[in-house]
């Protein structure tokens, strides 16, 4: 089913429209934040044996954000998807480094 996927594009236009400055570092995080929430839920899918758990986690989550790119589309277009994923961890990246040499954590 295409619950994982509708549910990522819905706060996908929610940030869009909420977050009205930095709209992209936003959407960089939220991105992040979704596949890093898809990966514990299938860690918990993987080490809890709760047949219910089990079985919504399985039967309507990818595994991650590239689980989802794979399971959806194909060719070059996965391709390109996946790269652009790539990017988004890149500026994922560069936006946590920036923001903790601002506060001076490192």
């Amino acid at each position: 089913m295409y619950i994982d996927l509708i549910i990522f594009l819905v706060l996908i236009i929610l940030t869009l429209i909420f977050y009205k400055r930095k709209k992209f570092q936003g959407l960089v995080f939220l991105i992040v934040i979704y596949d890093t929430i898809l990966r514990v839920l299938t860690f918990i899918n993987s080490n809890i044996p709760v047949k219910s758990i089990s079985h919504f986690i399985g039967k309507y989550l990818s595994s991650g954000v590239l689980n989802m790119i794979d399971k959806y589309t194909d060719g070059t277009l996965e391709l390109a998807l996946s790269w652009i994923f790539v990017g988004v961890l890149v500026c994922f990246l560069y936006f946590a480094i920036v923001i903790f040499v601002k506060k001076k954590k490192i």
